[in-house]
């Protein structure tokens, strides 16, 4: 048998095992989720508050065994896994994908782009779906939607006063883009997993971490090790996705299909508002605690926005990757958001 009818076979089989059925006839789904985000962050009661949904909208004809904290395999390999059927979904997001495809960075984080996740997800549902879907279709893969929890801030054991502040600045970056824009403003990003932050800084290895959210790096104990922070962010609004494996996708029951996806869209709004709160929160627990928090000026924005907005061309360099930049201008052009 060729390695094609292999896999294909392979994943036809997950599709099978994803979905069955109760005695009584009603349809079952059987999901195995990851999610790179920790149980006790935020974003991991999230998830687990959107797994709880799913379960009881469906009257318990979905069910979902949820891993956290990328416990299967590493944050940048869920999907894949997902993909294979190694795993079912992938609910990290698709930043960790542009060695795959530059493309995924416009889905992931486009990077001095949107200002708010309001902005982002209105792109999402007034025709970006469609546009993403394409390129997710492309690596058998399903995009359900997104959940978007605001600008991220730094954590760092330097002072963060502004732009001058990031020459020979080491942190950890996620992979694709914004590596590129730091490597503009002076800074040295090292690419490492998402899991492995809180080692890294806590050695040394790096002066900061771009990791996620003000609430979700306490939760991770990042302010624990380093007292600086940026806040209101400026740098990145991670869109993480839900993203499932297309042959399960397609072979699920029509109303587990919809079940999922209205969740994703309520997911999608609670996120954005739970941060409003808990962001606010943790930037005031900080202050108390003798964490500094900075503020970057007007001016020094328009520095980031200008460095990023100058690598979106450089970075778009397959036809999807083309299509998703275009679709995102024209759209960003109507919010007044790009010169």
């Amino acid at each position: 048998m060729s390695l094609v009818k292999t896999v294909a076979t392979a994943i036809g089989a997950t599709a099978l095992m994803a979905t069955s059925a109760f005695a009584d006839g009603h349809a079952s789904t059987n999901l195995r989720i990851q999610t790179h985000y920790a149980p006790e962050t935020v974003s991991g009661k999230l998830a687990a508050q959107y797994v709880a949904d799913i379960e009881s909208m469906s009257n318990g004809e979905i069910s979902v065994e949820m891993f956290y904290s990328s416990s299967v395999v590493k944050s940048v390999e869920t999907f894949d896994a997902a993909a294979t059927g190694i795993l079912d979904c992938d609910m990290t997001g698709g930043g960790y994908q542009t060695g795959k495809n530059p493309a995924f960075q416009f889905v992931g984080d486009i990077m001095g782009g949107y200002a708010t996740p309001y902005q982002q997800l209105s792109w999402l549902y007034s025709g970006g779906l469609e546009d993403a879907q394409a390129l997710y279709n492309k690596y058998d893969m399903q995009l359900i939607g997104w959940w978007v929890y605001g600008q991220e801030s730094l954590a760092s054991s330097r002072p963060l006063p502004g732009p001058e502040a990031l020459k020979d600045f080491k942190f950890r970056s996620p992979p694709g883009m914004e590596t590129k824009i730091f490597e503009k403003l002076g800074a040295k990003p090292i690419v490492m997993d998402f899991t492995e932050i809180f080692t890294a800084l806590e050695t040394g290895i790096i002066d900061g971490a771009d990791a996620s959210g003000l609430a979700n790096n306490v939760g991770l104990g990042l302010y624990d090790l380093v007292k600086h922070a940026n806040f209101p962010g400026f740098h990145s609004m991670p869109s993480d996705h839900l993203a499932c494996n297309k042959a399960v996708w397609d072979a699920m029951p029509e109303h587990h299909r919809t079940i999922m996806s209205v969740a994703m869209e309520a997911l999608a709004l609670r996120t954005a508002l739970t941060f409003e709160t808990k962001n606010a929160e943790a930037a005031a627990q900080l202050k108390a605690e003798g964490v500094t928090l900075w503020q970057w000026s007007e001016e020094d924005l328009q520095t980031f926005r200008d460095a990023a907005q100058a690598t979106w061309p450089e970075f778009a360099t397959t036809p999807e990757a083309k299509a998703l930049v275009a679709s995102h201008i024209a759209y960003l052009s109507q919010l007044g958001l790009v010169k």
